[in-house]
């Protein structure tokens, strides 16, 4: 029997509603994916009629989807930042509050033409450094990753877009073993605290390593924060991607590790904590603050 695309929509969206809260939107790009069309042609051809291989495809795709396994893992790619980037369960689904971190990294790139020396810690996918080596390309870039499996995700997504000149992936554990300085440090690490996350379903279908943040989920964020200031030059920026609830307590350590920096939370487009900039000012304001400060002890 013949199948419309306007009549799969409605379907799949009846199917999908229990387990989504974006049903329609879902059907709509898993029709995409399997016709190997785009969204808005999906929509704007409702008589199209799929042949019988293309509704196999969205079948198994759908058996997937209502067994739990995320939409992008099973379509194997997502949107991040006008990437597509290939994605496997090896790495974090690319979310996009993260924007927010590289609309401020951009903006500070472009206002210090100067400050070219860039790390994005965590890497995961690749989607925070290689958003910034498509708007700036004479970046020189540093990719870290603990996952071997998640480097290759990023190398393969390095490739994909072009984006190969002038970056360096290295496994390691933050910033471990990395002695050169950074103009630019980048993260979003885990943040969920170990007993929250082992209750919420994510954990079961995303990498735990790239959501555990520990105890009160701000054991990584710590650690980077303590790498971090032997890595950032004077005058350089530090940027990380923290929880909405965690923004008092990480500009408290920051403050202790970074304590004459101007340091600032910034908040999403819901109105929630979600990017800490540490911005160190240059050595010379540095030592007459520092100067200041032992006057007044």
């Amino acid at each position: 029997m013949a199948v419309t695309i306007g009549e799969l929509l409605n379907s799949l969206g009846a199917q999908l509603h229990q387990s989504s809260e974006t049903a329609n939107l879902d059907s709509q790009v898993l029709i995409a994916h399997c016709m190997q069309k785009s969204r808005s042609w999906v929509l704007a051809h409702p008589e199209a009629i799929l042949d019988q291989a293309q509704y196999a495809r969205i079948k198994r795709a759908v058996h997937r989807l209502l067994q739990g396994e995320p939409l992008p893992y099973v379509i194997g790619h997502w949107e991040f930042y006008g990437m597509d980037l290939d994605l496997t369960p090896a790495v974090l689904i690319p979310r996009p509050e993260t924007e927010l971190l590289v609309d401020k990294a951009i903006e500070w790139l472009r206002q210090h033409s100067k400050r070219r020396k860039v790390v994005d810690v965590g890497t995961g996918s690749g989607c925070i450094g290689l958003s910034l080596a498509r708007h700036l390309s004479d970046l020189q870039l540093m990719m870290t990753d603990i996952s071997p499996e998640a480097l290759k995700i990023a190398r393969s997504n390095a490739k994909k877009h072009q984006l190969t000149k002038n970056i360096e992936l290295k496994q390691a554990d933050l910033l471990d073993g990395i002695d050169q300085p950074f103009d630019l440090i980048c993260a979003n690490l885990p943040y969920i605290p170990t007993s929250i996350l082992l209750k919420l379903p994510v954990a079961k279908r995303e990498p735990f390593l790239a959501l555990d943040g520990g105890v009160t989920g701000t054991h990584l964020i710590s650690k980077l924060l303590e790498q971090s200031s032997n890595l950032l030059v004077y005058g350089g920026l530090l940027l990380m991607e923290i929880e909405s609830s965690q923004g008092e307590a990480v500009k408290s350590m920051a403050r202790s590790i970074f304590p004459f920096s101007r340091i600032s939370v910034d908040q999403d487009l819901a109105g929630h904590d979600r990017c800490m900039e540490i911005e160190r000012p240059n050595l010379i304001v540095h030592l007459s603050h520092r100067r200041d400060w032992q006057q007044a002890q």
